[in-house]
């Protein structure tokens, strides 16, 4: 895991924040986005980072260290 459990957790917590003010950001020049579609784009970042968090760091299936 590339970072800690207590990490991810605010990291996901700040997506939120995020994906609210990418909302109003994109009013500002008139992309409207609905709330499905948000959720939508929030549940795809979100598996984005956990996919990242869980990848292996040097690329190898197998524990670190060994072989």
């Amino acid at each position: 895991m590339r970072i800690s459990k207590a990490a991810l957790l605010v990291v996901i917590a700040f997506t939120v924040p995020i994906l609210v003010e990418l909302r109003t950001v994109l009013a500002w020049i008139n992309v409207e986005l609905t709330v499905l579609e948000s959720v939508i784009l929030g549940v795809a970042m979100i598996l984005a980072i956990l996919a990242w968090a869980l990848w292996p760091e040097n690329g190898d299936s197998g524990p670190s260290g060994i072989g």
